[in-house]
């Protein structure tokens, strides 16, 4: 586990994240899951899309470049929309709706991954 700043705005989007790397678990996501706490998150590595078929909760969805730049910012991600994307994004960090709005993250702004705090 670890943490996910901000850098930007000097907030904490996750304070306990997981990442999803492998084939299975980057497919797996937070499917069979009823919700996401605050402070959880799951950064899906290797992709630029994500889709919330078969999800049964709404998250807020943050895509971000290589160099951990965000490209777009979707707040309250619905269950069963086919697909969301972003182009240029290469992750994807799934939180908690309001996580966007509470951090005021928005495109642009420089995300880091740090030590679990």
């Amino acid at each position: 586990m670890f943490s996910v700043t901000n850098t930007t705005r000097g907030t904490v989007l996750a304070s306990r994240c997981r990442r999803a790397a492998g084939i299975l678990s980057r497919g797996i996501g937070l499917l069979g899951r009823s919700g996401l706490a605050d402070g959880e998150g799951l950064l899906i590595t290797r992709t630029s899309a994500i889709t919330m078929v078969l999800m049964r909760f709404a998250i807020d969805a943050v895509f971000l470049d290589g160099s951990g730049r965000v490209v777009r910012a979707v707040e309250r991600l619905r269950p069963w929309t086919p697909v969301a994307s972003a182009r240029g994004a290469q992750e994807v960090l799934e939180l908690p709706v309001g996580t966007i709005a509470r951090t005021r993250t928005q495109a642009g702004d420089v995300i880091r991954m740090g030590p679990w705090s």
